[in-house]
């Protein structure tokens, strides 16, 4: 088939849109390893200034502060992807906020030299802006250039691209290579590397042909876009579909976000979209990788650490497995496959961590292994793309703001309240991801619709009529109770009486 045929442009198109997830699991992953140098940065440099020793608790406090004014960034850059992609377009929209990036990387990288704390934070801050809008950026585009029948392999790339930044974010921060008190400056600057790779390689990367068509009317650049694209003369099947979408789109009004919540079109879709969202941060993989050190060390592993990276290298095989997976099993049921699967992981690693025997602990390394596994099998890549597939082109911008938004607040909030959890549950702190993925499974089980193979205008009018079929019939009046044909004859001898 035409609509499933790869070709060189596409996929340099969404490899190099890949790199903005590249961006965000690297500057993600990057900050742990140097975490004992950089805290001892903050103290020598907060100690100069003020010539009295630093105090634990506010090393604490900045270190904390480090680490979540990423995903501060990221919330806020996450909410404003719709006043980037309706204005500037996807691909241009990538393009410019690279400059964040640089900015970013810049003062992390300065900040050493410059005997600033603050200009490291703010570095954190400025690069999680960028990550933000990535997370909104990437899946649109993607999901916006690939034919339907290979829509959901091509969004997986958004979450090999995130594995892969963070595996390499761990191997580059090891002691042997960039993790040193002089070298650390340098790994967490050296964002600016794909940023101008990607600024380099995006100016021949075309625009999205939907946004082309749809949004600037600009139907013979759609045309020769797609049919690069698509490697064939004959669009006619996509530029119809896209036409159709158009079409519906001029009879509605602009969409904002708190119309998805307000129109019952867009709600369930809306709510949907955030539920997958909240089922990839909730679903513990964060606790997992943080506990995975502690594992590996009960297991007499000497040196945990590279376990650790073991597990990075899982996280990434098994995004690939995936890729190969989602336009073959489709998107509900591989999602269900993961959260299950995680839910069985989770209890077996309560077990072991209460336990704590000689003969289980390598049924808990087993375990470790199977949970980040089958993470990405489902809830890692899927929350992503498949938000860009549940609505029209209308809606999509303030959708995905609304679903990179929640991802963005639920992963703060687990990273803020996780060292509480763990500090009054203990080992049993898994029993709170398991209910949370029970519930998150039962959710996709009723509510999660298949958009495998299907258009976004089929999807989009999937939701409009579960409402129509939900919503109350209006009631009858006297005429519509008899023969509509006695009815419609009935209408011109009323007019001669009147």
């Amino acid at each position: 088939m035409a609509d499933k045929q790869l070709t060189a442009p596409l996929i340099y198109a969404v490899s190099v849109a890949a790199i903005g997830s590249l961006q965000f699991g690297y500057n993600t992953g990057v900050i742990n390893a140097p975490e004992k140098i950089i805290r001892g940065f903050y103290n020598r440099t907060l100690s100069q200034r003020s010539g009295e020793p630093t105090s634990p608790e506010l090393l604490t406090s900045l270190w904390s502060l480090s680490v979540a004014i990423f995903s501060v960034g990221g919330m806020i850059g996450s909410f404003s992807v719709g006043l980037f992609v309706n204005r500037f377009g996807r691909r241009n929209s990538m393009l410019l906020v690279n400059v964040l990036a640089f900015i970013g990387g810049a003062l992390m990288a300065l900040s050493k030299y410059s005997k600033s704390v603050e200009m490291l934070i703010i570095g954190r801050f400025v690069i999680g802006l960028f990550c933000g809008l990535c997370t909104g950026f990437v899946p649109m585009y993607i999901s916006e250039v690939s034919p339907t029948g290979l829509r959901g392999a091509f969004g997986t790339l958004n979450q090999l691209g995130i594995v892969i930044g963070i595996l390499v974010a761990q191997i580059f921060g090891l002691k042997e290579i960039l993790g040193t008190e002089a070298l650390w400056p340098l790994l967490l600057g050296l964002t600016i590397v794909p940023a101008v790779m990607q600024c380099v390689a995006l100016l021949f990367c075309p625009e999205s042909p939907r946004f082309l068509l749809i949004n600037k009317m600009e139907e013979e650049k759609a045309q020769t876009v797609l049919q690069k694209l698509r490697g064939t003369q004959d669009v006619s099947q996509d530029i119809l579909e896209m036409k159709e979408e158009s079409a519906k789109m001029s009879q509605e009004k602009k969409v904002t976000i708190p119309e998805l919540f307000r129109s019952p079109n867009y709600r369930q879709a809306i709510m949907i979209s955030i539920t997958l969202q909240l089922s990839q941060q909730l679903s513990g993989i964060n606790a997992v990788f943080y506990y995975s050190t502690g594992i590996f060390e009960r297991a007499g592993i000497k040196e945990p650490v590279y376990a650790t990276i073991g597990a990075g290298a899982v996280n990434t095989v098994f995004t690939v497995v995936s890729l190969f997976l989602v336009e073959r099993a489709g998107r509900r049921t591989l999602h269900l496959v993961g959260l299950g699967g995680m839910a069985v992981c989770a209890a077996i690693m309560t077990v072991a961590l209460a336990l704590k025997e000689q003969w289980i602990r390598y049924i808990s390394i087993v375990a470790t292994f199977g949970f980040v596994a089958l993470f990405e099998i489902g809830p890692g890549p899927i929350p992503w793309f498949i938000v860009a597939e549940l609505f029209s082109q209308g809606p999509r911008p303030a959708a995905m703001a609304v679903a990179g938004c929640s991802n963005w607040t639920s992963n703060f909030l687990v990273g803020m309240l996780f060292p509480y959890a763990e500090k009054l549950c203990g080992p049993y702190v898994f029993l709170i991801f398991l209910a949370f993925l029970v519930i998150f499974f039962v959710f996709t089980y009723f509510k999660v619709p298949e958009t495998k193979g299907r258009t976004f205008e089929d999807i989009s009018r999937g939701f409009e009529e579960q409402v129509e079929r939900q919503s109350p019939p209006s009631p009858p009046t006297e005429n519509t109770e008899k023969n509509p044909m006695v009815e419609m004859n009935n209408i011109e001898p009323e007019k001669e009486a009147a």
